[in-house]
């Protein structure tokens, strides 16, 4: 897996209610007790939802611009390896460059 210019974080509705309504993103739970937010490039991430949101109802699945977020996104072996991207800090608002309802 090597760096990509996009990558997406999977939410909960209210998630990204508060998201869209404070205009940053601090972080789900996972987030803030791991020291960083997850994110799935777009090969990792029909995993990351069968593992840790199978159930969830609703998702909010919001494409980020890693350019935006600079020197916060360090890609690191997470499942079995692979390079994740980790976002040691906040995500703005306008990083998000597309978003997608699952049902």
């Amino acid at each position: 897996m090597t760096a990509s210019a996009t990558a997406f974080k999977v939410l909960t509705v209210q998630q990204w209610t508060d998201f869209e309504r404070e205009r940053v993103f601090r972080g789900a739970p996972v987030d803030i007790a791991d020291g960083y937010i997850h994110l799935s490039a777009a090969d990792q991430l029909e995993t990351t939802i069968a593992r840790h949101f199978s159930g969830s109802g609703e998702l909010m699945i919001a494409e980020i611009d890693l350019a935006c977020l600079g020197d916060a996104v360090h890609w690191e072996p997470a499942r079995g390896g692979d390079l994740f991207p980790h976002v040691y800090g906040e995500i703005p608002f306008h990083a998000v460059v597309s978003l997608q309802k699952r049902d």
